[in-house]
């Protein structure tokens, strides 16, 4: 079978030159593509100059077409946010929306880009807001085609309150864990599914 890509949009605020929280949980589900020989990247999206719109290119200097074109390749696609005042990040509102304004374009069937992919979150902080960040991070990739498995999430808050963090207090967290697990290899068995069984283009293509 062809080996299956995985690409991992880290939409913290913070750059690569920074510790990330939600970059150590993302690198838990690295660790289980890694052992099921699935090929995969971590991106923090801060780092590319993405600019603000609903177009699939909103002109010069924008670097959303280069994490696109990454985005189109991948069979598996996680995002990872944290928390900010009970809220996904700014960061990744601005991925949905740009994802949105790139639902138009078509696999080779006719179908929306984002068909036979799969899509999972993962979110971190140190309060309340994790399943609602979560949810309307699932909730957009699924209307723009992508096919959500059993168990998508993975996430760790921590108390109510400043407080540590993922990395300080929850990289043992046998919840977080088994929701890593969980998530993981319903990812990678559904994207080797719709290798084999892709969806019919009936209904679905233009």
């Amino acid at each position: 079978m062809q080996k299956l890509k995985a690409l991992l949009l880290n939409c913290s605020l913070k750059k690569s030159n920074e510790t990330s929280n939600t970059d150590a949980l993302l690198n838990e589900f690295v660790k289980i593509f890694d052992g099921n020989q699935v090929e995969s990247e971590v991106l923090r999206v801060i780092d590319y100059n993405v600019a603000y719109g609903i177009a699939e290119d909103m002109g010069e200097g924008d670097e959303w077409p280069e994490l696109f074109e990454k985005i189109k390749e991948a069979d598996i696609l996680v995002m990872g946010t944290p928390v900010w005042l009970g809220e996904k990040s700014s960061i990744s509102k601005k991925v949905l929306e740009r994802f949105n304004g790139s639902s138009t374009v078509k696999n080779e069937k006719g179908q929306p880009v984002f068909y036979n992919k799969v899509a999972g979150a993962v979110v971190t902080g140190n309060e309340d807001g994790a399943k609602n960040a979560a949810g309307d991070l699932i909730f957009g990739l699924s209307q723009i085609g992508y096919a959500i498995p059993p168990n998508p999430i993975a996430y760790w808050v921590g108390e109510a309150g400043p407080g540590p963090s993922y990395i300080e207090a929850g990289a043992d967290n046998e919840f977080t864990q088994s929701n890593v697990q969980m998530a993981g290899h319903n990812l990678v068995h559904l994207a080797r599914i719709f290798k084999q069984h892709p969806i019919p283009t009936e209904g679905n293509a233009s």
